[in-house]
């Protein structure tokens, strides 16, 4: 008996043990639990809470109506009214547009004919609290307090699904506002059909940031319309059709005994009949919803982190989620797409990307689709290589297809160099080779006078600092594609171009300074740490504190020109422990998430608390880069210290708590930093890992004592991509005092 008790005991603890582990193996697997839509939504992290798949044409999310620059994704924490839930949104910009095709549900009749100024004048908008809000990957729901309706929205690549849950016995009605614009957006010309019971189309064109922006769509609902009300110019339009630079619905429903009514959404750059193939017809709300978690849980699941602490978690895969909400797709189901000159294009064997915010993103966010997403990766090259085959240039910043010529530099340029460099296939090098070329060798924003001076002079055009220095750095990249084709000539120019930066030096001041045509004298009265927003200045939203250190391109020569390597460290560690006072009287806003003048908030710091390993002094990289992981991001919705800008925000932070960063985003190499995970698993193509391993790391112990790479030492202070993509194990062993031997071997 005793014998008998024992063995059931004994299987009793067999099969707790294996449903545990059953259970914690499936915990396991929900990534995205651990991310949370609302940090950046607050502070001047500018993202939405809504609902879209990895690089999706639609991000379905709230608008609260307001038009500021902490609105720019049309929603802000802050809020608790919102004006309807539109089809288009940024994330973390700084300039606002989109929202286009707004939808609400109302439970009565309402007038749509007054002419509005702002929301507090709309007849339709809501109150809701935090309280009876959530959000998670691919899902998105609040509860309207003023007509007492649950909204839940989801998506998938190319159709957006609405579900209205109403109060019992309430009239079932939803809004159609093509009129309503925020921020820089405005609609032109906006139309809406009925088509029959259950489905309505139509389009809406406006100007903003993109200045033609053309948006087809097409709405099914899940009962019939029972009486519409269509608006055109804010006076009632008798008919099925209303079209004007104002147009509105107003669809009422047959309850059918239930309190649902569930609306799929898709939309088009070329045409309603385009609209109709991109629609899901056979989906419903539940199963999109599902499988929209299983895609996220899919794309989040690339990186594994294993930490005790669970708020990092919950920051870093907030931060894998963001990275991969943008660039988003712009091709239809058929490969169609309208250009900003309403060429139509196709893409053939592609999908064709917008929203390409190459200013920021080819910083860190582009090197991590490298490892993540090369196939998305492939397609954003071609879709730049299609804008080049319109426009006989490169990209600068494209929304929906149009360019808006935002920031600085032509940054597609290394995004195509280090997707080439690191064996990504897929589009033409040849082709993007001469892309490349012609684009630096032409006259626009600045590159005729950086042709005939080896600079841009101050007195010829603003901001002549930073775009003289990010030019030297698009020509460097275009030299080593040169290289890699086998173009000597074309290496040697635009190698010896890329030198620019030393026309900028001061050696004096030790900073990058605005120089005059004659090549001598510098720009005076000179003030390190002073500001002018976008004019009348040497620097692009920052000052000669901020950007005096984009060399990334050749940081040995960079730190030859200050004398020596303790001159360089010397003024680069007064960077981070100088006072944060910033003067002017127009000050960037994008000048936040200060560590003395160093501005995480903004892109142009990204790389700099890298460049001390460059300097043989790795313990101080290590030693900031802690600081800025543990300072700059949090789990509030106030958690990022800036702009998210498209994924950058976000790619630091997931390359830099692995212990990893691009500095030089085309060299092919990561900067070692601090790991400050015990282990992080990167889940390669082909089925490979490479994993990081930081013994005894904690909130202390962030330094590097002594690394092995697959059980052989590792002594530097750089792993290449091909490296990682063979897969291995990098561990370090993490500790409370600098080794200042570590990391020194060449």
């Amino acid at each position: 008996m005793k014998n008998f008790t024992l063995l059931f005991l004994f299987v009793i603890l067999v099969a707790s043990c294996k449903i545990n582990e059953h259970k914690n193996s499936h915990q396991k697997t929900l990534f995205t639990n651990h991310a949370d839509p609302f940090i950046g939504t607050g502070g001047h992290g500018h993202t939405y809470p809504g609902a879209t798949v990895p690089f999706g044409m639609l991000q379905v999310s709230p608008d609260n109506g307001i038009s500021n620059w902490d609105w720019c994704s049309g929603y802000h924490y802050s809020d608790s009214i919102v004006s309807g839930f539109s089809h288009l949104h940024l994330s973390g910009t700084g300039i606002g547009d989109l929202a286009d095709i707004l939808f609400m549900p109302t439970n009565k009749k309402l007038d749509l004919t007054t002419k509005t100024t702002s929301r507090d004048q709309l007849t339709y908008k809501s109150k809701y609290s935090h309280v009876n809000e959530k959000a998670t990957p691919g899902y998105y729901q609040v509860f309207l307090e003023t007509p007492k309706i649950n909204v839940e929205l989801t998506s998938s690549q190319r159709t957006a699904f609405h579900r209205y849950t109403y109060s019992k016995n309430d009239k079932q009605s939803v809004i159609i506002d093509l009129g309503f614009a925020i921020n820089w957006d405005k609609a032109l010309k906006a139309g809406i059909t009925i088509e029959d019971q259950y489905t309505i189309s139509g389009y809406r064109f406006s100007t903003g940031w993109a200045k033609n922006q053309k948006v087809f769509f097409v709405a099914k609902f899940s009962k019939p319309i029972s009486e519409s009300v269509l608006i055109a110019n804010k006076q009632v339009i008798k008919g099925n059709k209303a079209d004007g630079e104002n147009t509105a619905a107003q669809l009422f429903f047959d309850a059918k005994n239930s309190e649902e009514l569930d609306v799929k959404v898709a939309l088009s750059s070329v045409s309603v009949a385009n609209a109709k193939e991109n629609l899901d017809a056979e989906d419903d709300f539940n199963t999109t919803k599902s499988e929209t978690t299983k895609i996220w849980n899919s794309a989040l699941s690339k990186i594994e982190v294993q930490t005790p602490i669970d708020s990092l978690k919950t920051i870093f895969y907030t931060a894998l989620f963001h990275t991969q909400v943008a660039p988003v797709t712009y091709s239809d189901k058929n490969g169609q797409f309208r250009q900003e000159d309403d060429q139509i294009a196709t893409a053939k064997d592609y999908t064709a990307y917008s929203t390409l915010s190459l200013w920021d993103t080819f910083r860190a966010e582009n090197p991590l689709l490298t490892l993540l997403a090369p196939k998305q990766t492939s397609d954003i090259v071609n879709s730049m290589l299609t804008y080049y085959d319109i426009k006989k240039i490169l990209p600068v910043w494209t929304l929906s297809a149009n360019e808006t010529n935002t920031m600085t530099g032509y940054h597609s340029i290394p995004v195509i160099v280090d997707a080439y460099l690191k064996g990504i296939k897929g589009f033409d090098p040849e082709k993007a080779f001469q892309a490349m070329k012609t684009t630096m060798m032409q006259d626009e924003r600045g590159l005729n006078f950086y042709k005939k001076y080896g600079y841009i002079p101050y007195n010829l055009l603003d901001e002549s600092v930073t775009i003289t220095l990010e030019y030297a750095y698009d020509d460097w990249c275009v030299a080593q594609m040169a290289k890699a084709l086998g173009k000597t000539a074309d290496y040697e120019f635009f190698l010896n171009r890329s030198k620019a930066y030393r026309y900028l030096f001061d050696p004096k001041t030790g900073f990058m300074r605005g120089k005059s045509e004659d090549g001598k004298s510098w720009n005076e009265p000179f003030d390190a740490k002073h500001s002018n927003h976008r004019e009348h200045t040497d620097y692009t939203e920052g000052n000669a504190w901020q950007h005096s250190w984009f060399v990334p391109q050749n940081v040995e020569d960079f730190i030859s020109l200050h004398g020596s390597n303790e001159v360089f460290t010397k003024r680069l560690e007064q960077l981070f422990t100088e006072s944060s006072e910033i003067t002017g009287s127009n000050v960037s806003a994008d000048i936040s998430g200060l560590i003395g003048q160093y501005a995480h908030g903004n892109e142009p710091s990204h790389h700099i608390a890298y460049m001390f390993n460059h300097a043989r002094q790795p313990w101080r990289t290590q030693y900031w880069v802690r600081h800025i992981l543990d300072t700059q991001y949090n789990t509030t919705p106030n958690g990022l210290s800036g702009n998210e800008d498209c994924g950058q925000m976000s790619a630091w932070y997931v390359f830099s708590s692995m212990g990893l960063y691009p500095m030089n985003p085309a060299s092919g190499e990561y900067e070692i930093g601090s790991p400050i995970f015990e282990k992080a698993t990167i889940n390669l193509e082909g089925g490979k890992t490479f994993i990081i391993e930081a013994q005894s790391v904690s909130d202390k112990n962030f330094y590097i004592q002594s690394a092995t790479l697959n059980g052989v030492e590792f002594n530097q202070t750089a792993i290449s991509h091909k490296q990682i993509i063979q897969g291995g194990i990098l561990h370090f062993v993490m500790g409370a005092e600098p080794n200042k031997n570590w990391g020194l071997k060449k």
